[in-house]
């Protein structure tokens, strides 16, 4: 199901906002992170599969256990090659607050972090000062800018492109466990930053301008 944004100043002002950014030199001392979650299934098989022979496949039976839920907070660094994936239970203020911090151990030399995300009651400066209080979350904040993006357009958070390859990657299986998720998103997350995987981003303010021509008319 699509989302249909209100095409309105606010968005203009938040997607050009993302896009200066996404089109800024990389500098290491102002990284751009993208960040987003999202959940998934545990999921265990009721029969042990049969294993992969010579001549034969690999056979799972179609009946599963679900076994809850787990959320996964994703950041990645697009013009870095860098990411930071964490499995937790659920995806309160707190959780949210604790991978924040988390995060800003991964860039101890940065000035200013700018993280964009989307507009989830949880990504804002309040679950800070709700996990940690007042005086830290200030403290943190001196650190970090958000960057929201417009409401019903978080495509334009790359974070969805990174989630869509953990997807891809590490996820599209039967996971039974939390710490066998934590483990699977730990090892493609290792494995992805050896790398330095980059995103390429390619929706420019020049394509923004063709795509909403409504939002340039000439008044």
């Amino acid at each position: 199901m699509w989302c249909i944004p209100k095409l309105n100043d606010e968005f203009k002002e938040r997607m050009e906002d993302l896009l200066d950014l996404y089109a800024e030199t990389y500098d290491p001392k102002r990284p751009v992170i993208c960040l987003d979650e999202k959940s998934k299934q545990l999921l265990a098989d009721t029969r042990t599969p049969l294993p992969s022979a010579p001549g034969k496949t690999a056979v799972q039976d179609y009946e599963y256990k679900r076994n809850g839920t787990q959320n996964i907070f994703v950041a990645t660094e697009p013009k870095g090659g860098k990411r930071y994936a964490k499995v937790t239970k659920r995806r309160k203020k707190e959780d949210y607050a604790e991978f924040i911090v988390d995060l800003l151990k991964q860039y101890p030399d940065a000035d200013c972090i700018r993280i964009v995300q989307d507009n989830l009651n949880t990504h804002t400066e309040k679950s800070l000062i709700h996990r940690f209080g007042v005086r830290k979350a200030r403290s943190i904040m001196k650190t970090i800018e958000f960057h929201p993006t417009p409401k019903h357009a978080s495509w334009l958070n790359m974070a969805e492109i990174e989630i869509g390859v953990l997807d891809r990657q590490c996820l599209n299986q039967r996971i039974p466990t939390a710490e066998e998720m934590k483990k699977k998103v730990r090892a493609w997350t290792k494995r992805r930053n050896k790398k330095k995987c980059t995103i390429t981003w390619k929706f420019t303010q020049e394509k923004a301008e063709k795509v909403f021509p409504e939002l340039y008319a000439e008044t």
